[in-house]
């Protein structure tokens, strides 16, 4: 007995710690490279430090403490950030960084104040579930979105225009992460919905919910967008009524009694 301890301590001594002081030097090699990268790239307008810059007009970059690595996964991750130029809202584009250098500046970010950490796959997907479980998810999925998002997203994910030059964007081509992301941070004017709000299975029954209409087809006629009856009441009452008063006018115009009335009024002329 008294060998046995002595070599399972000694494995114990000999392994143990050094792994644990290996993982810990990972992370800080991590937060130092991200450092550099944010000091290149984001310190202009968020301040060596993450601590935000107030300019003459108004706040220029926001402070970054306690935004968490999920807030860097999906601004940067997206294209959002850096921005190329001030605006109102900051335009999907195509990423800057690679996703090695994301996870550098989101453990920097990280590393300024607790925040919410980056989701794994098992937060946002539902393929754990059985068929009938999922197809239950993804009806409650569905009255969620219909309650909180529809108002800016749009019935189907489609997007629409917000108040004082800004929008709420497409989810269509989103992915699943980085949608659970949005939710979790509230990137420009949208609310957060913390875990408080949405549970994490809630949030993944979302994000199969706007799967699954993605995936459905489209059943005939014009999509118009997905804007859903106020662009399919214009295009009703433009096109549709519009076109057949212009029909009947042109009936109108060219019917017998319109020609006997042109004939009579020559012949008064003549």
């Amino acid at each position: 007995m008294l060998l046995g301890l002595l070599f399972t301590g000694t494995m114990y001594a000999a392994f143990a710690p050094a792994n644990a002081e290996k993982g810990s030097d990972n992370q800080d090699e991590q937060i130092a490279a991200g450092r550099e990268l944010f000091l290149v790239g984001c310190a202009f307008c968020h301040g060596q430090n993450g601590e935000g810059i107030n300019s003459q007009n108004g706040q220029y970059g926001p402070s970054l403490i306690g935004v968490g690595a999920a807030a860097v996964d999906f601004q940067v991750g997206t294209g959002r950030m850096p921005m190329s130029q001030p605006g109102q809202q900051a335009a999907v584009k195509d990423k800057l960084y690679s996703d090695e250098e994301i996870e550098q500046l989101a453990a920097y970010v990280a590393s300024l104040g607790p925040g919410p950490s980056i989701p794994t796959s098992d937060e946002y997907s539902l393929d754990h579930l059985t068929g009938e479980q999922k197809s239950e998810a993804i009806v409650r999925g569905g009255q969620l979105f219909l309650a909180n998002c529809s108002a800016c997203h749009n019935f189907e994910g489609s997007g629409g225009a917000m108040p004082w030059g800004k929008e709420a964007p497409s989810l269509r081509e989103t992915s699943d992460k980085h949608i659970y992301e949005a939710m979790l941070t509230g990137p420009s004017q949208m609310d957060v919905f913390s875990n408080g709000n949405i549970a994490p299975e809630d949030k993944a029954a979302i994000i199969a919910y706007l799967n699954a209409i993605e995936d459905n087809p489209g059943y005939g006629g014009f999509g118009l967008g997905g804007l859903g009856p106020v662009s399919e009441g214009m295009f009703a009452w433009i096109l549709g009524i519009g076109g057949l008063v212009g029909f009947a006018y042109w009936i109108a115009a060219h019917s017998a009694r319109s020609e006997k009335t042109e004939s009579s009024s020559e012949e008064t002329n003549a």
